[in-house]
């Protein structure tokens, strides 16, 4: 080939450092995330971490979900959303709605909401919904990483 018919090649399928450079062109789409969290507002600090960890993973592209059981349910109150803050963790409002930004979605056990009087009332206009054991079985499944806290 002569240099006259590279340089036309190149020009017409253009620079191969500028393919290269495409982002997720080679390692596919990033893994679905699921955070599993027990831990409610009894524990500050580690549900202030769980919601800081979706939120980093919805902020790095990843499809997340997030499944609260037992005391857990409690975190998607208002007042709890609004007065909690982990130590070194932050504020669970402003995880919450960067979450919530970012297209993550929240399950909770139907049975623990029960037991602490949450219904769909108290989800309403939230990207929440009450779901048994199934859907977390389910979830973990269709999830290629799982955290739990």
């Amino acid at each position: 080939m002569t240099r006259a018919v590279v340089v036309a090649v190149i020009a017409l399928l253009g620079s191969p450092m500028i393919h290269a450079a495409e982002p997720q062109s080679a390692a596919g789409p990033k893994p679905k995330i699921l955070v599993h969290i027990t831990h409610g507002p009894e524990q500050p600090t580690r549900a202030a971490l769980a919601f800081l960890v979706a939120r980093t993973a919805i902020e790095q592209g990843h499809a997340v979900s997030i499944f609260l059981a037992g005391d857990a349910v409690q975190l998607l109150r208002d007042a709890t959303l609004d007065s909690l803050a982990g130590v070194g963790t932050g504020k669970l409002r402003e995880h919450y709605d960067a979450i919530v930004k970012g297209g993550g979605r929240f399950y909770l056990s139907g049975m623990s909401s029960a037991a602490r009087g949450l219904t769909d009332i108290d989800l309403k206009g939230r990207p929440a919904e009450l779901a048994p054991p199934a859907v977390l079985l389910k979830l973990a499944l269709e999830h290629e990483r799982m955290f739990i806290y």
